[in-house]
């Protein structure tokens, strides 16, 4: 039976759909929300603006993690599991909802939700009144009005009880997320589990990465960061290196050098990329500076240096034979 309660929040309007169990979840920030929802107009159709079952997948959301929608958080702590409930929202809590929307659409269709947007905050963007690429979320972005929403939530997890995206922690959990990322990397490539390895030192860059954006460059925060980045780079290219993605390395470890242009440890990776995509002079020049750099690595250049020779000249050898089988006349009958 339905029932339509006030919440204490000016402007919504609440109609319980199906009764959910247990108590009221107690949201803090960083809990995770999963829930489905329906986006209708308050018009005599409902026209239906947005179903997240038509993508297949609940969303998501966490609190107190700047969702631009603010209402959402409010109307699903009133709800309990498994409850389906109607909201009518003035069009005070509305006004954002064309940027909301636009984002989830470009996600759901693999694009990035960021793109043509301006670098401002949400209430910048939504007076420059420019196109969302939508012709009905356009039209809410004009004449902002009273939305529906009816909503099912599944669960609330609460922050320790599931594993966190890198965008949802905070300065401290990334900062010691990072050395338990290493570790498992290291633990990884021990039981040569590369592919795995690789995306452990990769998120833990990531999440250093994030830090670094906040501080100024070459400056004693960004550049103690700098240095927990540049061995998980190493270690990620290494990774590469034994998967065969020898273009990957290439390009992590001449962006690693051009910040750090007297990494011997850098070069020498890069050197074993262009070697192996038959890149002999660059491969050369780079295991020469190895030596200049690092003597205590001269060993291992040369023996490089061998087995580079050795493969091309083996090349040089094939190549010769395939170009004159390509070019000889056919031999008659």
């Amino acid at each position: 039976m339905e029932e339509t309660y006030l919440l204490n929040v000016e402007g919504v309007k609440k109609k319980i759909l199906h009764g959910g169990q247990g108590e009221l979840p107690k949201l803090q920030d960083g809990s995770k929300i999963t829930f489905h929802f329906q986006t209708l107009k308050d018009d005599f159709e409902r026209t239906v603006i947005d179903d997240s079952r038509e993508a297949g997948i609940p969303m998501e959301i966490i609190v107190g993690k700047m969702f631009k929608l603010e209402i959402w958080e409010t109307l699903l702590s009133s709800m309990r599991a498994g409850e389906v409930a109607e909201f009518w929202c003035d069009a005070i809590h509305t006004g954002m909802y064309a940027l909301v929307s636009r984002g989830m659409r470009r996600i759901a269709e693999g694009q990035d939700p960021l793109e043509g947007q301006k670098h401002r905050c949400g209430m910048g963007n939504m007076f420059d009144y420019h196109s969302t690429g939508y012709d009905d979320l356009d039209e809410l972005q004009r004449t902002p009005q009273p939305l529906i929403f009816i909503m099912e939530l599944f669960r609330v997890e609460e922050p320790s009880a599931y594993k966190r995206d890198t965008w949802a922690m905070s300065k401290e959990e990334k900062l010691a997320a990072v050395p338990m990322l290493h570790s498992e990397g290291n633990r990884l490539v021990l039981c040569k589990e590369f592919g795995q390895a690789a995306a452990k030192y990769q998120e833990a860059v990531i999440c250093l990465r994030n830090l670094q954006a906040k501080e100024k460059p070459w400056e004693d925060g960004w550049l103690k960061l700098e240095s927990l980045v540049t061995p998980l780079v190493l270690n990620y290219c290494q990774c590469q290196l034994e998967l065969g993605e020898y273009y990957e390395v290439l390009e992590h470890t001449t962006e690693l050098l051009q910040k750090h242009n007297e990494n011997a440890k850098a070069y020498f990776k890069r050197a074993k990329a262009h070697a192996a995509v038959w890149n002999e002079r660059e491969a050369r020049e780079d295991f020469l500076r190895v030596a200049h750099l690092d003597p205590s690595m001269a060993a291992a250049v040369k023996k490089e240096l061998k087995q580079l020779g050795e493969r091309m000249r083996k090349k040089h050898v094939e190549d010769r034979k395939r170009y004159q089988g390509l070019f000889q006349p056919p031999q008659g009958p």
